[in-house]
């Protein structure tokens, strides 16, 4: 007889041991004193700053959003009730829509419960519907790119990280009348680097490929009204299609695709996870409506991130403490090995008030474990003090004793 439970129980002490088994911290959460998180511990009440949310612009906290989603609840209750296609399109859904399009100046959008379903089954779709057509995917790519892909069936051919020859090398070897369709993304989460959107568009006008671009880490702090990375770089009209969240710096729930009227009808018709999952609750759609408008209008929480991320790599640098170069609000500090990383983040946690979590496989290569810092608006300079401060202490401490065992 097969023992379901013993098979399972091996794989998770199989994670304990290697260190890359995850723990979920409980957080209680505060609208008025974001950042800064309170959790239980030994029965006691503590208090810690979060340093790894991606709530970017703190709009999930923002009086105006959470006034606008409490509005609408009222009119329209918790859930919209249907899937989009048997009673659960609303004017809400049809308005977020619309604001949607139109912030990446596109014909039609279509929101979707995460941004992973939306890449899910846009991908999927792509590859099912259109016959013989190979996708062309960057190394780093997301997992829900890389699931979209595989679920599809679709050819797939994997281009080095942002390497412009590469790329170009498997666009020429492929038959010109076949689909082809380049995936990437504009900030990538873990490195922090940024896609060469422009060079990549180029190529792409050169061999006749599509162009889907995940906007989802660039989505309401690059561009001249927060679109992200796309905007910032003129090239928005370009790109065919772009998927995004409204779950980070929009601050609710839920995710999108945008692109040409033909493309998003084509997902709607014929997209299984659009067709047969229920739809966003209105005051959810309101609510990200609201948020983006707030974004559009004001930059200066989009500058104060930047110039926050600039103050704590000067820290970081005068400090001696290495991070990964990049352009992007993404700074990551590599702490080699599961143990360590995560011994790390609870003396952090416990000492110091201080919580990032660690990342380690499968979410980042073994040997490539670390810390992605992230800074939102909400941050004041106090906090990234404290932050360099906790972190130099530990990591000095933590190559002392490493001198010391060799």
């Amino acid at each position: 007889m097969v023992d379901y439970q013993k098979l399972m129980e091996d794989k998770l002490d199989q994670l304990k041991t290697d260190g890359s088994y995850r723990y979920f911290l409980q957080v209680h959460k505060s609208a008025r004193h974001f950042p800064v998180f309170y959790y239980e511990k030994d029965g006691v009440t503590k208090r810690a700053v979060n340093y790894c949310s991606n709530d970017y612009l703190g709009m999930s906290v923002d009086e105006d959003v959470i006034g606008k989603l409490s509005f609408v609840l009222h009119h329209s209750g918790t859930g919209s009730g249907g899937t989009r296609n048997i009673s659960g399109t609303t004017s809400q859904h049809k308005s977020l829509e619309q604001t949607i399009a139109d912030w990446y100046t596109k014909e039609a959008a279509l929101v979707f419960g995460s941004a992973y379903m939306a890449n899910l089954t846009a991908l999927q779709t792509l590859g099912r519907q259109l016959s013989n057509a190979v996708f062309i995917s960057d190394e780093e790519n997301h997992a829900s790119i890389i699931e979209g892909i595989k679920s599809s069936g679709g050819q797939k051919r994997i281009f080095r990280h942002n390497d412009l020859i590469h790329l170009e090398e498997i666009l020429a070897s492929l038959p010109v009348s076949q689909p082809k369709i380049i995936v990437f993304e504009s900030v990538y989460s873990m490195t922090g680097t940024i896609a060469p959107i422009r060079e990549i568009v180029a190529l792409a006008k050169k061999y006749h490929a599509l162009t889907y671009v995940d906007e989802v880490h660039g989505v309401g702090l690059y561009g001249k009204t927060g679109s992200g990375v796309c905007e910032q770089e003129n090239m928005v009209t370009d790109v065919d299609l772009i998927n995004g969240t409204l779950a980070k710096s929009i601050g609710v729930l839920g995710g999108f695709v945008t692109g040409s009227a033909v493309f998003m009808d084509f997902i709607r018709s014929f997209g299984s996870g659009f067709i047969f999952t229920t739809s966003l609750p209105p005051a959810i759609c309101a609510a990200a409506e609201k948020s983006i408008q707030l974004i559009q209008g004001d930059p200066s929480p989009r500058t104060l991130v930047s110039g926050s991320v600039s103050y704590l790599r000067r820290l970081l640098d005068d400090a001696g403490i290495a991070y990964l170069e990049n352009r992007s609000h993404i700074t990551r500090i590599m702490v080699s090995g599961a143990e360590k990383c995560r011994s790390l983040a609870n003396q952090l946690l416990e000492g110091h008030g201080i919580y990032v979590q660690p990342l380690n496989h499968p979410t980042v290569q073994v040997g490539e474990e670390g810390f992605r810092l992230i800074i939102t608006a909400r941050h004041t300079r106090q906090h990234i003090n404290e932050l360099v401060i906790g972190l130099k202490k530990l990591l000095v401490e933590a190559d002392s004793n490493h001198l010391q065992e060799q």
